[in-house]
């Protein structure tokens, strides 16, 4: 296993589209599907980021929010950590195609995230961390 790239931004969503360039370029030799690098990663890291930026740090842009992408044999997994006080993930995580969620402007995060990677994981390390992990076919 290898950290393939480490990155720290402030809580402030104007970096996000060069985390996810930075992510998806160093993703790019990992032949990994042609959909993984311009939909499934882009969209689910974009979630996160927007996310830990808006929700866990409330914008503050003294916080900052740390990204790593890990690389194995087996797996891309993305780690997208704030300095917020954590959430569950059980109840914040809902069905966003029932008809009472369709009208909802917020709340599809998370849902993204679960259905465009194998496996998503939150946990509380001084902060919140989302893991986000796509298996290598």
């Amino acid at each position: 296993m290898r950290v393939a790239l480490e990155l720290e931004i402030p809580s402030d969503v104007c970096h996000i589209e060069h985390v996810v360039s930075e992510v998806t370029a160093c993703c790019a030799g990992l032949a990994l599907p042609p959909r993984a690098l311009t939909l499934r990663v882009p969209v689910a890291l974009t979630e996160a980021l927007a996310n830990a930026i808006r929700y866990g740090n409330c914008a503050d842009v003294s916080k900052r929010v740390r990204v790593r992408a890990v690389v194995s044999d087996v797996a891309l997994v993305l780690e997208v950590h704030d300095e917020g006080p954590g959430f569950d993930l059980g109840r914040c995580l809902r069905d966003c195609t029932v008809p009472a969620a369709r009208e909802r402007e917020d709340g599809r995060g998370l849902f993204l995230m679960q259905a465009l990677m194998d496996r998503l994981e939150h946990s509380a390390d001084g902060g919140s961390v989302v893991r986000m992990t796509m298996f290598r076919a």
